[in-house]
């Protein structure tokens, strides 16, 4: 099989040049067990191979790219899972831990962050090329009108770095858009110290309607709460950082 016909159904724009391989390859923290999303044909996998301090695995969708795969990388072929990663169980196949990398798919880039996050007790870092405008949107301050619902929650848990851009004309076929390169790190944070379910409740509820203030957002959601006012309820949800918004939520919790 010479090559393997990029589907845009699957969302795959395959990167050709290999320095940017390489790159993504050198940001990823070892000794560690490694999964990489969406291994296409082998461009980032070849050079995560090359570590001897990383234990190298893959899971890939696309029938077509997995039998090129076992065509030209047959020892690593063993550690390749032909399945969808957004449906493994993590826990299950990697109960001591693993780190996350890949040419992300641009099309589930979100999904692949919030499987990461539903299993950040397991995934201690994640690197990733994703669209330039979500890596910004995730890697944004409080206060950018680019900072959103995954900000809060990601950063609630990871350290994010932005680590570099990708240009169009490295991909085939090419994207409409740049891309970046984003690296996260579990930080230190074990509970949030407040209800975290109520916590993402209050996140996804606060910028529901981001151009409003808060006070506008959370009654659409949580009702008059008794008529009482938070001294954030005048501002907007970008403006809120992490521990603001754990503050929120434990004032929600009392007044719902």
């Amino acid at each position: 099989m010479s090559e393997v016909r990029a589907k845009k159904a699957l969302g795959q724009h395959f990167l050709t040049d290999k320095n940017i391989s390489r790159r993504i390859a050198d940001a990823v923290s070892g000794p560690a067990t490694v999964l990489e999303v969406g291994c296409g044909m082998g461009m980032l996998t070849q050079f995560l191979l090359e570590r001897d301090d990383l234990e190298v695995w893959g899971v890939e969708i696309d029938t077509e790219s997995v039998a090129y795969l076992h065509e030209h990388f047959p020892d690593f072929t063993p550690r390749l899972l032909g399945s969808d990663f957004l449906k493994m169980d993590l826990a299950e196949k990697f109960p001591n831990g693993v780190t996350v990398a890949g040419n992300f798919p641009y099309n589930i880039s979100s999904q692949i962050f919030f499987k990461v996050l539903e299993n950040r007790e397991l995934v201690p870092e994640c690197v990733g090329m994703i669209q330039k405008e979500v890596a910004v949107r995730l890697a944004e301050p409080p206060g950018s009108r680019d900072y959103g619902i995954l900000s809060v929650l990601l950063q609630a848990w990871y350290d994010i770095e932005y680590l570099f851009t990708v240009h169009e004309n490295v991909f085939n076929p090419p994207p409409k858009v740049k891309s970046a390169v984003i690296r996260l790190r579990r930080n230190d944070v074990k509970e949030l110290g407040c209800d975290e379910a109520l916590f993402i409740k209050v996140v996804k509820a606060s910028f529901g309607q981001r151009r409003k203030m808060i006070r506008n957002s959370l009654r659409a959601v949580f009702g008059a709460m008794g008529g009482q006012e938070h001294p954030f309820f005048s501002r907007r949800a970008e403006q809120l950082s992490v521990a603001e918004f754990v503050e929120l939520t434990n004032w929600v919790a009392e007044h719902k």
